[in-house]
């Protein structure tokens, strides 16, 4: 059989990287492509991107962010009007670690629970089928995303659409993804649009829940003193509740913080968007994987049965070393790097270069994992890369820590649990329909 190197390297040039892409959007072709590349071409340039494979190249690679950056976030958020934009500067720096202030991870065991009742809910009221994309895997972050991080006061359709076109055109509409000129303007027009959207009710969330001391600087003292009586009067109990927006808002920064309301806002709308498409794929492809594979699903389900959490957490987080919510991270080089310089295979990569990281390929890495192709829960946590590495990790960690295996386990804890079909990605990388039932 011809290898996959074999095949690369005897296409067109024009080819090369459509062929190479179509193994790693392949279920079934992804891992052993990348066990060739790691064996025999760790650094492969092609005609559109770089591909690392091996696991210390791709460690090296996202702790130098200066070097290997998110430049290609820039324009998709609006010249870098969001954190993840940015690659170790202070705004970074200094926004991501307010936010991780703000998400408290002594939450943790209340988001829990919470994510525990809204997923119950929605399944017990579903009589034993269900939708599960929109109807679950969506709804719960989307749910949690009211309830917890306090974006309420909106239609749970309209979070869920603002944050999957951001998904979408942030990180499935780059140049190395195989899209016509006519779907890349189409998506980054929805996501424009999403954004305008998001915008004006983020302003009218603000509006209605800060402080009445932030409101009213400026104004006469008769006013502001009618102003207080009304709002004490009529959001008295909206102003006592505890939720993300909520501590932002009651929250004040000296000037030379450079934490002003406009840049509370724009983190407002990155708890949404972060939150429910990733949410969702990690929880509904996790959730196929154990249905697909009996013998791992029997053991996936008693541990889900058990009081034992952490324990069933890593059957989810094993499923997700093989289901990943994306095989890379995609970086854009600053200047030439030589990967591999001490391996015998060092390969120089030029500046301007777009350069995947493929994460899943470094978690099959025998170098970091032994026996990698076995199914074994509770594998060190700390060489994967679930929620991302280095300082462009998930912000909201340990809140995704959380709800992602609860979902799953409640789903599992369904008897009789069967999948009508596969996930439908709808030739999308997100899935679109999932069709379940169980016996109610």
């Amino acid at each position: 059989m011809t290898s996959y190197l074999e095949q690369y390297d005897a296409a067109p040039e024009a080819e090369k990287w459509p062929l190479a892409r179509s193994w790693i959007d392949s279920p079934k072709e992804v891992l052993p492509f990348f066990a060739e590349l790691r064996e025999k071409r760790p650094v492969m340039i092609t005609p559109q991107c770089a591909l690392i494979a091996r696991y210390d190249d791709v460690i090296e690679a996202l702790n130098m962010p200066k070097i290997f950056t998110a430049y290609l976030y820039w324009a998709k958020m609006n010249d870098g009007i969001y954190l993840m934009a940015h690659d170790d500067d202070a705004l970074h720096y200094r926004e991501k670690s307010i936010m991780q202030g703000f998400l408290n991870r002594d939450d943790i065991p209340r988001v829990r629970a919470m994510v525990a009742e809204i997923a119950k809910g929605l399944l017990d009221a579903a009589g034993g089928r269900i939708e599960a994309i929109d109807g679950y895997t969506r709804m719960v972050p989307a749910r949690l995303v009211q309830d917890y991080f306090g974006l309420s006061g909106g239609r749970v359709a309209d979070l869920k659409t603002w944050s999957y076109w951001n998904q979408v055109d942030n990180f499935y509409n780059q140049p190395f993804d195989l899209r016509s000129d006519a779907e890349r303007k189409q998506i980054s027009d929805n996501h424009v649009k999403a954004n305008e959207d998001l915008a004006r009710f983020i302003a009218i969330l603000v509006a209605k829940r800060l402080p009445l001391a932030k409101v009213e600087e400026g104004v006469g003292w008769l006013s502001a003193l009618w102003r207080l009586i009304k709002r004490l009067v009529t959001h008295k109990e909206e102003e006592a509740c505890d939720d993300i927006v909520s501590r932002m808002l009651r929250s004040s920064f000296a000037h030379e913080v450079e934490f002003d309301i406009a840049r509370v806002g724009i983190n407002i709308s990155g708890l949404l968007i972060g939150a429910v498409e990733t949410t969702s794929q990690a929880v509904a492809q996790t959730i196929q994987f154990f249905l697909e594979r009996p013998d791992l699903l029997a053991k996936a389900k008693a541990a889900a049965a058990g009081s034992d959490t952490a324990a069933f957490d890593g059957h989810v987080w094993e499923a997700l070393r093989f289901v990943p919510i994306s095989p890379y991270m995609f970086r854009q080089l600053s200047c030439d790097y030589t990967v591999g310089r001490s391996e015998g295979y060092a390969t120089t990569i030029p500046r301007g270069t777009n350069v995947l990281t493929l994460t899943q390929s470094a978690m099959f890495d025998e170098r970091a994992f032994d026996n990698p192709e076995a199914f074994i829960p509770g594998r060190n946590w700390y060489n994967t890369f679930t929620f991302g590495y280095g300082s462009h990790e998930c912000l909201g960690k340990y809140v995704g820590m959380a709800m992602i295996p609860e979902m799953v386990r409640q789903m599992l804890l369904r008897p009789g649990l069967a999948q009508d079909a596969p996930i439908d990605y709808k030739n999308e990388h997100l899935p679109q329909a999932y069709h379940l039932a169980w016996n109610a």
